[in-house]
């Protein structure tokens, strides 16, 4: 048996949930029994992975301090890794009991401790390809799926739209929970006062997904990332991206990217959105580069990246 731990309810619609539930079913059809938790709950198990160092550090002492011999396996997500493991509150301890790390792009590798570089594995998430949703003809529609968090900074887009000329037919529909408070009530106010700004709330997945397919670009306007579900969903829908200058995307999308504008820099962002909508060559490339990273988020590369993992720790598939 496998323990598969996140630290949101596994069911949620978060970034952790359906991560862990992703690989929940990879890991079952590689042929293990798995156990989809959010606590350690005593058991015989062969392996713990765990999301989060930080939210799921006591999970992996007390498995450790029962099966000291069985390999432990750390997803570590943006808010471990960005800034800085020292500046988050990762500790060290607990990641010296791994056996190996997992990092969702490139870039994550180089925030973990050079000790501990050897064993960092990059399992880039991956999406089943997305039917096609006729857009709006009527505006240029930009998704926005992002739990409203100050990590995503949510009312960046908010701001840049009212930057954008008259005759612009951009309209950004934001769905994500209202995780704060305060930009939660922001946020309703900036959709009720804009008629380019949208917050629908939390969506069902599917409808959020939908909202994605059926959109002309995705902006992703966070201060970090670990590696954005959204991102790789978008590549699935085939929907170009925008995103703010940080690692997380950087590691995705690649550091000659064109689509990236600077971090809460609305100005900025106002700029890249006009650029996508006007630009037909600029829109092109985003979505060129867009499809060049299709390989990365295929579901048969995941699957072999994890059945690799497990091999190097001794459990057959």
């Amino acid at each position: 048996m496998l323990l598969v731990v996140t630290p949101t309810p596994p069911d949620s619609a978060n970034g952790n949930g359906v991560t862990a539930r992703r690989w929940a079913g990879i890991l079952r059809d590689l042929g293990h029994h798995v156990d989809l938790a959010q606590e350690y709950r005593a058991g015989d198990y062969e392996l713990l992975i765990a999301l989060h160092a930080i939210k799921s550090a006591g999970t992996v002492r007390a498995f450790h301090a029962d099966h000291p011999a069985v390999p432990i396996v750390i997803a570590l997500t943006g808010t471990d890794l960005y800034p800085d493991l020292r500046t988050t509150g990762v500790d060290p301890a607990v990641l010296d009991i791994t056996s190996r790390l997992v990092v969702l792009q490139r870039h994550g590798i180089g925030q973990v401790p050079q000790r501990l570089q050897d064993r960092v594995r990059v399992i880039f998430q991956s999406m089943t390809t997305l039917p096609p949703v006729p857009p709006d003809p009527d505006c240029f529609e930009v998704a926005f799926l992002a739990h409203l968090r100050p990590v995503k900074d949510p009312l960046l887009l908010a701001a840049a739209v009212r930057r954008l000329p008259a005759w612009s037919r951009i309209r950004v529909t934001h769905a994500g929970e209202g995780r704060d408070p305060a930009l939660a009530r922001e946020a309703a106010a900036a959709s009720a006062g804009s008629g380019r700004y949208t917050w629908l709330g939390p969506l069902p997945r599917p409808e959020a997904l939908r909202v994605l397919a059926r959109s002309r670009l995705l902006a992703i306007t966070s201060a970090h990332e670990g590696g954005a579900n959204a991102v790789t969903e978008a590549i699935a829908a085939r929907v170009p991206v925008i995103s703010s200058r940080i690692p997380g995307s950087i590691g995705l999308l690649g550091s000659g990217y064109p689509g990236y504008f600077q971090p809460g820099d609305s100005v900025d962002l106002a700029r890249v959105l006009l650029a996508a909508e006007q630009d037909s060559g600029f829109y092109r490339l985003l979505r060129e580069r867009g499809q060049a990273l299709r390989h990365l988020t295929d579901p048969a590369r995941e699957r072999s990246a994890w059945a690799s993992l497990l091999a190097e720790l001794g459990l057959n598939t």
